[in-house]
């Protein structure tokens, strides 16, 4: 399997960000890592190994970046305006800056351009789904496991127009019917999974949350609920993406 490390600057977050590159060709999937996780989580939790048959058949390189959750929705104890505010600029540089990069390098080896899968775990769902439904001109797939898709967790009663804009369930739920995201969603693949058990409680619910929004917007998204026996853990993603990916990309 082809690797590659990059670093490059970030107007947007005035630092240097890192990310690494799986594969020679195919549909570029961008990895988010869990809460505060590193670009090189896709590795050391072992989900290449899942990933790798795709990998290697050329079917998907993955870009697995780097997220700043310790800076924004982990920092607890942190004001909440400077939390939010310092996440959209993550935003920022995913979509102005990590976006571009992954395209044009796609564009190299596969020789077009075209549009990224999204996809993570815990708070990396949470990210996915809110940068897919932001920006489905952008995405054109989500795969997102155990996430929430609310601030109430992070951010307690807290809202503010930021907090507002990166959770899906409020803006999704106030979108107007004539919205052309609409339309642009049922063009897309979209999977949002939870399971039933263990550390899944608060997860369950705001999954079942994004159900009761995207059915009553006529929003054609996947919102499965796995058995009691399935845990907020690795071995259960592997089982879902192995189940999940095929019938995303193929």
């Amino acid at each position: 399997m082809e690797i590659r490390y990059f670093k490059h600057y970030s107007g947007h977050l005035h630092r240097d960000m890192e990310f690494k590159v799986y594969g020679h060709k195919g549909k570029p999937v961008m990895f988010i890592p869990c809460q505060s996780g590193r670009f090189w989580d896709f590795e050391s939790f072992h989900m290449i190994d899942v990933w790798a048959k795709w990998i290697e058949a050329g079917q998907v390189t993955v870009y697995s970046i780097d997220p700043i959750d310790s800076e924004t929705y982990a920092n607890f104890g942190g004001d909440p305006r400077q939390r939010i505010e310092q996440h959209e600029r993550w935003i920022h540089y995913v979509m102005d800056e990590m976006v571009p990069t992954i395209r044009h390098l796609s564009g190299e080896r596969n020789g077009y351009d075209q549009l990224i899968m999204v996809f993570g775990c815990s708070m990396g769902a949470m990210h996915a789904g809110n940068l897919f439904f932001r920006r489905p001109d952008l995405f054109d797939a989500v795969l997102a496991l155990s996430g929430l898709y609310d601030s109430k967790l992070e951010f307690g009663d807290y809202c503010d127009d930021l907090v507002y804009a990166n959770s899906p369930n409020l803006f999704l739920q106030n979108m107007p019917w004539d919205h052309p995201y609409i339309q642009m969603y049922n063009q897309r693949k979209m999977v949002f999974c939870v399971g039933q058990g263990a550390w899944e409680d608060e997860l369950r619910v705001s999954t079942a949350w994004l159900k009761r929004v995207t059915e009553g917007k006529g929003i054609h998204a996947r919102v499965d609920f796995w058995g009691y026996d399935v845990n907020h853990d690795w071995d259960w993603w592997f089982k879902q993406v192995d189940y999940y990916v095929p019938q995303i990309l193929f």
